[in-house]
């Protein structure tokens, strides 16, 4: 495996990376879509839901609970996630500044 050269950018821009790279998963997209419907969920639930292996849905609520993207309480011998909301918000507006500042220079671009 390559090294990678995160420390030659910005924490910003590992920061935008490192989300970037948690919705980058056709399956993540669709547990987020799923939490953001029902508001929270068991990890069962998922499995129901998504065509993927018990362990494969774990690993990636594993990857979205990384970057804080969702939350988890454990209830019994089940853990229950939902939405962060603070840090949706603070990941949106993320992305729309850097889109917007992208669009501002439309005009000036081929």
């Amino acid at each position: 495996m390559g090294v990678t050269k995160t420390q030659n950018f910005t924490e910003e821009q590992n920061l935008v990376a490192g989300y970037a790279k948690a919705l980058a998963h056709p399956a993540r997209i669709a547990i987020l879509q799923y939490l953001l419907k029902k508001q929270t969920c068991i990890c069962g639930d998922l499995v129901g839901e998504l065509p993927l292996a018990q362990a494969t849905v774990s690993q990636h609520l594993k990857e979205l609970k990384a970057v804080g993207l969702i939350k988890g309480t454990v209830e019994g011998t089940s853990v229950c996630y939902c939405i962060d909301q603070q840090k949706w918000e603070e990941v949106r507006d993320i992305f729309f500044q850097m889109f917007s500042s992208l669009i501002a220079c439309q005009d000036t671009c081929c």
